[in-house]
């Protein structure tokens, strides 16, 4: 059969997929499950078995569904043709893919594998040949994300048929197809819902006196003296999240902390008198603006600067953890057009929580 032309695209789709996915691994786990379609425009190099031995062109539909964190469904028609003087082959596949994404980030590489059936027509010096067939196919490419509904995907595939019981006098083909589409998802994403603390009222105990044993015998009892009223019990401690708004702590796309902090140097001071308390964790959030990568490198410098200073401050390292999660688990969701507006309305999940084991402060 025919060498494959488009090897050099493949390799380059395949570098850059495995490389963007390393990072990716990181970015938010939350997905959006809507369906989407991609109508697309496709790029065929046919076998040059069917006597047209140039490459051509076509359109497709494809119509898609995440099914969980790392998979994808994709399911639909295609139909390409090549022309040589009036020599002319028609392909036409109804096929379905398996898509195994890398990341659910705003750039999703991934590996997919299909199968399906295909229908080839050769035209030649006034003849007519075609048959149906069914076709395994195997591939990889890349998904982007505009907006939180619109993107593109672009796909480099190998497909390979067996053309027995067709009247054509080979009984095997390959086909090489690139793609592009344009993704349209019907629902925007939903926003995870926000735990609230619980309070749980505190009841002290009761006193129980025990009586006095009886006498054998009537003596002239003393009575004893009345106990002394029991102080009252100090209110338990209650422990809170506290969440510091980015805009407070730093200049917006900024790491960079001010020279000292209220909100900071009180936590710093309530750690430092309960050395009970271990395992501290701050967590940086962005919001959606910028690249998955660019965001958790952001969150992660910022979860950092505040942990410097609650060192310097005096807590101990060994109680402070520092982890970045980019734009994972906003609070709010924005749909404002322009960018001044939409940077203030995400304001509120550029964040930073101090937390312990999840960010808590001990208060009275």
């Amino acid at each position: 059969m025919k060498k494959n032309f488009f090897r050099p695209s493949a390799l380059a789709l395949l570098g850059l997929a495995l490389s963007s996915g390393v990072h990716a691994q990181s970015g938010s786990s939350n997905y959006n499950s809507s369906w989407y379609v991609a109508p697309s425009v496709n790029g065929i190099d046919p076998d040059g078995s069917f006597g047209v031995d140039k490459r051509g062109e076509g359109l497709g539909l494809r119509i898609g569904k995440p099914v969980s964190q790392h998979w994808d469904i994709q399911f639909g028609p295609t139909f390409s043709r090549a022309k040589v003087g009036s020599d002319r082959y028609d392909q036409s596949t109804l096929g379905v893919d398996g898509l195994y994404m890398f990341s659910r980030g705003k750039f999703r590489p991934f590996i997919m594998a299909g199968l399906g059936a295909q229908y080839d027509r050769v035209r030649s010096a006034g003849v007519t040949t075609g048959g149906t067939s069914p076709y395994v196919s195997a591939g990889l490419g890349f998904q982007a994300a505009f907006t939180e509904r619109w993107g593109m995907q672009a796909d480099l595939r190998h497909a390979y048929s067996r053309l027995s019981g067709n009247t054509f006098s080979f009984d095997r083909a390959n086909t090489t197809t690139a793609t592009i589409a344009l993704t349209y998802t019907f629902d925007s994403p939903k926003a995870a819902p926000i735990a609230r603390p619980v309070s749980v009222p505190y009841t002290p105990p009761v006193a129980m006196v025990e009586p006095a044993p009886m006498a054998q015998a009537p003596v002239p009892m003393t009575p004893p003296p009345a106990p002394a009223p029991m102080a009252p019990l100090p209110e338990p401690a209650r422990f809170e999240k506290i969440t510091l708004s980015s805009t407070d702590l730093f200049a917006f796309d900024s790491a960079e902390l001010p020279a000292q902090h209220a909100k900071l140097d009180a936590i710093a001071q309530a750690l430092g008198k309960d050395t009970s308390v271990k395992n501290v964790m701050i967590t940086g959030y962005t919001d959606r603006l910028g690249s998955a990568v660019y965001n958790i490198r952001l969150s992660q410098r910022r979860a950092d600067a505040v942990k410097a200073y609650l060192m310097q401050q005096g807590v101990g390292e060994t109680r402070l953890m520092a982890m970045g999660k980019g734009e994972a688990n906003p609070v709010v969701q924005c749909d404002e057009k322009k960018r001044p507006a939409l940077i203030e309305c995400l304001s509120a999940n550029r964040r930073v929580e101090v937390d312990q084991i999840t960010i808590e402060q001990r208060v009275q």
